[in-house]
């Protein structure tokens, strides 16, 4: 019985009452001005709906009045992109118009046939009800009360639930939005593994370093060795810690929309980023980088940003050549530096992994290791 009544006291069910009376009232206004056409209020919500803004202010209200409480109601918020949104919204439009005829007559003529039943039982008969103009008075007619209320209770609290199923299946995401989610869910999955691995690869290396170096230094009693320990720990430690700031500015980049993270349209930026730092670039592009598509325009970025650091990280300032090729249906990256003593530092090893798995994730493929005296890292990536 609890279970029953438990939505009298839930705030959405009153919300979502609000919600179907709205439209009501623009109905309500224009029968008061000519109730013979009572079906031109139903005929605007047509051209009404086809504006791309209207989706964006039925999704906000839908998600305030009947979903409120919902972190992701599976409500679109977007104005109308495409012509299928647009015939989306208006279909939408007039369901929700009709739910809210419904509703609005169940809000006014059951609770009246509820108080006629209890003046039939009282001895007094209306005269402008059907049905109830040929009822004799009899006090058992108060026993007949509650239905309607009761009728009421599941027609508001059925109609909002009904309300609220629909709008999530009209206002809901299209495909391509679906795709611009899962794109960002992709990329904040990706960051976070980025961040983890960077994380155990240069702080984890940088305590494990200055723990060892301090208690060798403690126990060797040897002041020259204990200069060199606290060497290694400070320049072990300034290492993490740049590290560290650039994971953190990985962090705060990952806030921004989708959308506007760079592609391979601002590679210069990262080449003439490279050359700062001191390395010998020599950069071919060939092909329409505007017409990559934006998932895998913005992943090259990323793959082409960790071969260049990998590059800078481990080899100095060395020449370094970059090859990136649009053809048809392929995206090639492709950067080559001369291979040179193995220089150690944290997080070497996860950028190669890192390289390897953004592939993956697009359906490419990345080659990493010694080619013809150089260390190559060459990826390509399908375009559709």
């Amino acid at each position: 019985m609890a279970r029953l009544l438990r939505p009298l006291v839930r705030g959405t069910t009153y919300t979502r009452l609000m919600h179907l009376w709205v439209p009501m009232l623009i109905v309500s206004v224009w029968l008061y001005i000519d109730m013979s056409t009572w079906w031109l209020p139903a005929a605007t919500l047509v051209p009404a709906g086809l504006i791309p803004a209207v989706r964006h202010g039925e999704g906000v209200q839908a998600r305030l009045l009947l979903t409120p409480s919902e972190e992701d109601p599976g409500i679109s918020v977007s104005p109308a992109a495409t012509w299928r949104d647009r015939l989306r919204t208006v279909l939408w439009l007039e369901v929700r118009m009709a739910l809210g005829g419904a509703t609005a007559v169940s809000c006014v003529w059951l609770p009246v046939i509820a108080f006629q039943l209890a003046e039939i039982a009282r001895g007094r008969v209306p005269d402008d009800i059907p049905l109830l103009s040929d009822a004799q008075p009899h006090w058992t007619y108060a026993l007949l009360v509650p239905l309607p209320l009761i009728v009421l209770y599941g027609v508001v609290v059925g109609l909002g639930e009904l309300v609220t199923a629909v709008a999530r299946r009209l206002l809901g995401p299209s495909a391509a939005e679906r795709l611009e989610a899962l794109e960002a869910r992709t990329e904040q999955l990706l960051e976070r593994t980025r961040i983890a691995r960077e994380l155990h690869d240069s702080i984890g290396h940088a305590l494990t370093v200055a723990v060892v170096q301090a208690g060798a230094a403690r126990t060797a009693g040897d002041p020259e060795f204990t200069d060199r320990a606290l060497a290694a720990i400070e320049e072990t430690g300034r290492t993490a810690l740049e590290d560290l700031e650039r994971v953190l500015g990985v962090l705060q980049e990952s806030e921004r929309p989708v959308g506007s993270r760079p592609t391979l349209t601002d590679a210069d930026r990262l080449l003439e980023s490279a050359r700062a730092s001191g390395a010998k670039l020599d950069a071919e592009v060939s092909g329409p980088l505007e017409s990559i598509p934006g998932p895998v325009s913005r992943e090259g970025y990323r793959i082409l940003q960790e071969a260049l650091t990998n590059v800078l990280r481990h080899a100095g300032a060395v020449p370094v050549r970059v090859r990136i090729e649009v053809t048809g249906r392929l995206l090639v990256l492709e950067v080559r530096n001369p291979l040179t003593a193995d220089i150690p530092g944290p997080g070497r090893g996860s950028g190669l992994r890192g390289i390897r798995e953004r592939a993956a994730l697009l359906g490419g493929r990345a080659r990493t290791g010694p080619d013809e005296g150089d260390w190559q890292v060459q990826v390509e990536l399908p375009l559709s």
